[in-house]
């Protein structure tokens, strides 16, 4: 459903959500056995040639989008602490020089506690990155090596501990679900994590990719232990519990913050505004000319680079987005937040109304709450919306 005027519509929703910048490297030491991420394992990366192809397109990407106060970076990846902090440093400062930077603008890096890695820390500091979020993923050495890390618990804590020196805020992951992982011992790990006083800390229930390791072995019959359907939402509302008890509400599904210190690139995907997305792989919300446009970018490392070298190329395959697709996809990203979705938004980008018996339904099943034009899920229902969106669609 079109609504008249759509070219101011479109030009000015994405202010709703701000403006990121996403840079992907795609390069780590080792692939992890539960990643489906764009990743590949590299001897050597010739650094001052992918920091000129980054660099080229933050400047092609600006003059399609002049003027833009630019709200958050994020390096993610593969493993962004792989790179030269000066890679780091000539991204950042392409963008500073194409884009106004927001007064409390965010540049976040994701890096992997190893020790080598932490070193770098202060070199990014420098280069202007103010948050670091740290893959952790467990406290249990055990655990560690069954998920393919390369780090110990020690120099993940230790890791942390040189990031809070470095950084003015610091998250952390850890994925839980795991093989033999009972209740009691989440419960425990959990609280130790809280007990480091984190301000942001982002939990992921192990999920088994297809074309993953652990995906092969699954199929193979040779991945045990997996928590069944009821122990996983035990697990799940054991999370919710304790992080809300220690003052680290879900603001999202799988991320949990103190007030204040939501991740606020993360937060421009969830409340639908637009980014950039640079680098192998990464996907991109643009709107150019009144159109939002969805991008993508090739996926293997090498012919990303050769694809970067052709003129005029950032906007030649993306794909326009209709007004319902719009509304579609501001649904499924903002029913994410625990701030829920704004229903005038949603019309106004084309979605067609909710069937208010099905919304009425939804909340006397205690999964979604309505107030007013928002309507959001609840505690309960965040980790069923899936099915919550298939009824609601």
């Amino acid at each position: 459903m079109k609504h008249s005027g759509p070219e101011v519509r479109e030009v000015e929703d994405w202010r709703h959500g701000g403006f990121g910048l996403y840079v992907h490297w795609p390069f780590c030491q080792s692939k992890c056995p539960y990643c489906d991420f764009n990743s590949h394992v590299a001897a050597r990366v010739d650094q001052r040639v992918w920091a000129e192809a980054l660099v080229q397109h933050v400047d092609a990407w600006a003059s399609a989008l002049p003027g833009r106060v630019l709200s958050s970076i994020f390096f993610g990846g593969g493993t962004p602490s792989l790179m030269e902090p000066e890679t780091v440093a000539s991204v950042i400062d392409a963008a500073r020089r194409n884009w106004v930077f927001a007064n409390d603008i965010e540049i976040t890096l994701e890096a992997n506690p190893t020790s080598v890695e932490a070193r770098r820390f202060r070199g990014y500091a420098r280069a202007g990155v103010n948050r670091v979020s740290l893959g952790v993923q467990a406290l249990e050495d055990d655990a560690l090596r069954r998920l393919g890390r390369r780090h110990s618990v020690a120099e993940a804590l230790a890791a942390l501990e040189i990031a809070r020196e470095t950084f003015n805020r610091v998250s952390f992951d850890l994925i839980y679900a795991r093989q033999d992982q009972s209740l009691k011992a989440w419960e425990a790990e959990l609280k130790r994590a809280l007990s480091l006083g984190p301000d942001h800390l982002s939990l992921y229930q192990l999920t088994i990719e297809e074309g993953t390791a652990f995906g092969d072995r699954y199929k193979a019959g040779k991945l045990g232990g997996l928590p069944d359907e009821d122990l996983g939402a035990d697990l799940f509302d054991l999370t919710q519990d304790l992080c809300s008890s220690a003052g680290m509400p879900a603001y999202e599904v799988s991320n949990h913050a103190a007030s204040g210190e939501e991740s606020r690139h993360n937060l421009i995907y969830w409340r639908y505004g637009d980014y950039v997305g640079i680098g192998p792989g990464a996907h991109g919300r643009v709107t150019v000319n009144a159109q939002r446009r969805a991008t993508i970018t090739p996926r293997q490392p090498e012919a990303w680079l050769a694809w970067s070298g052709r003129d005029g190329v950032i906007l030649e395959e993306a794909e326009a987005l209709s007004g319902a697709d719009q509304a579609t996809e501001y649904l499924l990203m903002s029913l994410r937040l625990a701030e829920g979705s704004d229903l005038v938004r949603y019309g106004a980008l084309g979605g067609v109304a909710l069937n208010p018996q099905v919304v009425r339904s939804l909340c006397d099943e205690g999964l979604l709450w309505s107030d007013g034009a928002r309507v959001g899920a609840t505690a309960r229902g965040r980790p069923l919306l899936n099915g919550i969106l298939r009824r609601l669609l």
